[in-house]
């Protein structure tokens, strides 16, 4: 294997953060808005937007592969994947900008035109990120620095998602309100505010271009077989459990915050907050309640490493989960009124969620060593890009449930919701959410890799390899 031993520094670590900076602020608005964007602007019925949230997500898990195949063979002077940052980044933000814009059709056409920039929207989200992602492995050989640079990939990742939740809201009400016309204009305002963005990802996948480099080489090396890997996945009992646990933690996911934007304008009384002199507007509720969820993301990941050190990756899991599942029970007994406990929750409950996400992807490194012990060959790429691909169907499915249900109980746009409706919305932050976390609970509690039996994996693989060289 070629590898460069050049030391990455701060101004790269910062760069390769930016990435998924641009990335997390369109996934944020897709996961936290879109399903919203949808109903009570655009004009879609809830459960035809979840139909295609469905439809349009499992072709994009689908897709993945395929990319992570085209771009690990693409040949050109600046790598292999640094080129899709240059290649994709104009396109991502053009889509971007179609996906929140409300063409002058009848149902039938507003229905098309959402399938088609939707679905290009994930296909162009796929084909810069996947390679994104992978520009991790090529950057340094070091571990260590791998892990400092996936560490800054969470951080820009949290903070690009705080960057669209602190301003999207303003600048739909800012750009609304100058668009000439005698009422606000929202189908102005988030197409503007979707050019405002999709301008801010192009910097920053420009600047992950720019400031980072391609230095390990392809190793040469023969290769399993596709039907042998396959097959051990398959046989893998570690990672069908973690698939099963995963899928339902993002469905926990999905739900809470695709319902929270109607939660706060058709339960709580959202009463603006804070003054934004610069653009005269202000920070709502709902702002104040989606950042707060983001901070406390990072203090569950803050805290994951020192408890997990203690108790076991299991347990933290189980911990957090079981925690979350109570915590969201108590959230339905809430009145509109007792804003200061929607938020204490809502941070109580991001904590357990932040912390459950590196674990999901710690365990999943793990079972690539486990699946090594078992058949003695290695697809740690085939397990990765299969969990990818399960992680984008839990959010598939979330996603539909979340309009499905909503249709369900019966919800209108943009009109005083009956009982029944604001029932549904209540349930959508409490009780369903903790029927994905109990889920998700009792699929982790058949985990069988405990840290004791992991070091010893570890310790027969190293004098596997010992023993081969």
């Amino acid at each position: 294997m070629s590898t460069s031993t050049e030391i990455v520094k701060l101004k790269e670590k910062i760069g390769y953060g930016l990435g998924d900076a641009a990335s997390s602020m369109f996934w944020k608005l897709f996961t936290m808005y879109l399903l919203f964007f949808y109903t009570d602007v655009f004009g879609m019925e809830a459960a035809v937007a979840g139909t295609m949230f469905l439809i349009t997500r499992i072709w994009d898990s689908l897709l993945d592969p395929v990319i992570g195949v085209m771009a690990d063979r693409t040949e050109s002077r600046w790598g292999k994947f640094r080129p899709y940052l240059l290649w994709v980044a104009i396109p991502f933000a053009v889509i971007g900008v179609f996906t929140f814009t409300t063409p002058d059709f009848g149902t039938s056409g507003k229905i098309v035109y959402a399938y088609v920039t939707y679905s290009l929207m994930m296909m162009i989200y796929s084909l810069i990120n996947v390679p994104y992602a992978s520009l991790l492995g090529v950057m340094s050989p070091d571990p260590k620095t791998r892990t400092e640079l996936s560490s800054y990939r969470m951080i820009f990742a949290f903070i690009g998602s705080i960057l669209v939740l602190l301003l999207v809201e303003p600048l739909v009400e800012f750009f609304s309100k100058g668009s000439g016309d005698a009422l606000p204009n929202l189908r102005f305002g988030w197409q503007m505010a979707g050019v405002v963005f999709g301008v801010i990802a192009v910097i920053f996948f420009l600047g992950c271009f720019l400031w980072t480099k391609e230095r390990v080489k392809p190793i040469n090396e023969s290769t399993n077989s596709l039907k042998d890997d396959v097959m051990d996945l398959l046989k893998n009992k570690p990672w069908w459990i973690l698939l099963g646990a995963g899928i339902a933690t993002l469905i926990f996911n999905s739900i809470r915050d695709g319902a929270a934007v109607y939660y706060f304008k058709y339960y709580v009384a959202d009463v603006p907050g804070f003054s934004l002199g610069f653009i005269d507007s202000s920070l709502s509720l709902t702002t104040i309640y989606l950042v707060l969820g983001q901070a406390a993301n990072i203090v569950g990941i803050i805290l994951v490493t020192p408890l997990s050190g203690k108790i076991g990756k299991k347990f933290t899991y189980l911990l957090a989960m079981s925690c979350a599942a109570v915590f969201s029970v108590i959230f339905y007994f809430l009145k509109s009124t007792d804003v200061a406990l929607i938020l204490v929750l809502q941070v109580l409950i991001s904590i357990c969620a932040g912390a459950v996400t590196p674990l999901l992807w710690s365990m999943y490194a793990d079972i690539a060593d486990y699946s090594e012990w078992k058949s003695g060959r290695r697809a740690t790429g085939l397990i990765f890009s299969s969990s990818s691909m399960s992680q984008k169907f839990g959010w598939s499915i979330g996603g539909a449930l979340t309009g499905w249900l909503l249709a369900y109980f019966g919800f209108k746009a943009n009109v005083v919701q009956t009982e029944e409706a604001q029932y549904g919305i209540r349930l959508m932050l409490s009780f369903l959410p903790a029927a994905g976390t109990i889920l998700s609970v009792i699929f982790i509690s058949f985990y069988p890799l405990s840290e004791k039996k992991l070091v010893n994996i570890t310790k027969e693989l190293k004098a596997q390899r010992d023993n081969a060289e």
